[in-house]
């Protein structure tokens, strides 16, 4: 997958580049509108936590964004590919459930994550026998 590879690389607008791919694909399949991807480089964080990813819609902005960080807080290491890739789909599901499900206040709730979940086994084969 080419976002493993950028990450790998540590290369922030190739991964930034993969993960449009991946969320223009998804969206042009569902009839849905288009979301922007944006990947930075470090975390924003505070005392107590810090940010993975973050979902802006299209009332809020032009067009929907999806803001990616490449890079942890503290540590400043390149996040691993499956929990970026989790961090993505994450986003990506709040705006599918604001665009094709009318859900405007998308919550944590256990339909989210299953939704979230099997987007992401349909994209990562597991390496289980």
């Amino acid at each position: 997958m080419a976002l493993a590879a950028a990450l790998k690389q540590q290369d922030r607008k190739m991964a930034q580049s993969a993960c449009q791919r991946l969320t223009t694909g998804t969206t042009t399949g569902l009839k849905t509108p288009p979301v922007r991807i944006d990947v930075l480089a470090v975390r924003p964080h505070n005392d107590w936590e810090e940010m993975h990813g973050c979902y802006s819609p299209a009332r809020v902005r032009k067009a929907a964004r999806i803001t990616l960080w490449m890079r942890t807080a503290r540590r400043r290491q390149v996040v691993a590919f499956r929990a970026f890739l989790r961090t993505l789909l994450h986003e990506l599901c709040h705006h599918l459930d604001d665009e094709l499900l009318g859900v405007e206040e998308s919550f944590h709730a256990d339909g989210f994550y299953q939704r979230e979940s099997s987007l992401f086994h349909q994209l990562v084969v597991s390496q289980r026998p």
